[in-house]
């Protein structure tokens, strides 16, 4: 997926149809010159729907339309006859899309599964005709109800991407090069800094034909809650990831002081993060001798299960895969004993 085509956040303005309004009509025919009020109700105004597409992976069909507008209802007829309801405007939108008002950040709604549909601006309701206005002291009404208004608002649409497993470390932990190599995923790979951009997904094939899905988001560094680097602008990414695999490279001055700060970072932006299961693994293990990693796994810290990987040379990737696979189906991983 080219970075220029990853879109994971639009504003939109939206604007639901508005009812039509009821009729003032009387009942006129050859032999009953003066019959009773048949005005028929407006019709409804158009929604507008969101509706969750699992062949949309971006927002990107989204960027440039500004506006949406749907269909007003049209004015009821004579002969109780009811107006036509405006057209609704449904929006494909990826699984896992969020929509927000702009304005007060309050969540509206969000699509998790294929084909699901939830109106967004629901269309205004239809006026009633003079038919419902009709008593025994009044039997000739020529009020009608206008239709309700439709409504207006500034949307804001995000993406979250569904995925089992992510990646958290700061940039050049080995986290795309480890995408690469457990799944047929194709990351940019390079040796700088914020090489990843956009967030990658990949399928990762696991023991007896099972596979689970991994997410890689571009990297964090201490402040990203606060706006450095790439800031919290794709952690909403790892919001609905199952597990949470942190990487650190066995090449760091000081292992469990940078744990600690992806820690600290997930904490300001959604303490509710720390309740995901975690792991904790050393990458580029194949750049620090044999006896060295023996020591290194003794100073780690104690409450994550931890293990020592290598890209490279395939080192601990299968054992890596089995940690994940139980974290994905156990409550919690105390009681995995790490190699």
């Amino acid at each position: 997926m080219a970075s220029s085509n990853f879109i994971d956040y639009v504003k939109i303005l939206c604007r639901s149809g508005a009812g039509g309004k009821g009729s003032i009509h009387f009942r006129r025919e050859k032999h009953v010159p003066k019959g009773g009020p048949d005005g028929g109700d407006g019709g409804r105004g158009g929604h507008i729907i969101l509706r969750g597409n699992t062949q949309l992976w971006t927002l990107l069909h989204l960027k440039y339309r500004k506006h949406v507008v749907a269909e007003a209802g049209s004015s009821g007829e004579g002969g109780r006859r009811t107006g036509a309801q405006g057209q609704d405007v449904i929006l494909e939108v990826p699984i896992g899309t969020v929509a927000r008002d702009a304005e007060t950040n309050e969540l509206l709604l969000e699509i998790t599964e294929d084909g699901q549909e939830s109106i967004l601006l629901p269309g205004g309701r239809g006026g009633q005709g003079n038919d419902h206005y009709k008593t025994a002291t009044n039997q000739a009404p020529r009020v009608s109800q206008p239709g309700e208004a439709g409504l207006e608002q500034w949307i804001i649409l995000e993406l979250k991407i569904l995925a089992d497993v992510g990646l958290v470390g700061f940039p050049n932990a080995g986290k795309s090069t480890l995408l690469s190599v457990v799944s047929a995923a194709k990351p940019e790979i390079a040796d700088y800094p914020f090489t990843t951009l956009v967030p990658n997904l990949g399928v990762v094939a696991y023991r007896d034909h099972q596979s689970f899905v991994m997410a890689d988001i571009p990297g964090i560094i201490e402040g990203a809650a606060e706006g450095k680097g790439l800031g919290t602008r794709f952690l909403r990414h790892i919001e609905r990831n199952s597990v949470l695999l942190f990487m650190v490279a066995a090449s760091s001055e000081n292992i469990a002081k940078e744990y600690e700060i992806l820690l600290n970072e997930l904490q300001k932006y959604n303490p509710e993060l720390l309740d995901k299961q975690r792991i904790l693994a050393i990458s580029k293990a194949d750049l620090i001798p044999a006896d060295e990693q023996k020591s290194l796994l003794k100073i780690l810290p104690k409450e994550i299960p931890s293990i020592l990987i290598s890209s490279v040379t395939r080192h601990g990737i299968l054992q890596l895969k089995d940690l994940i696979w139980q974290a994905l189906h156990t409550d919690s991983l105390n009681s995995i004993a790490t190699e």
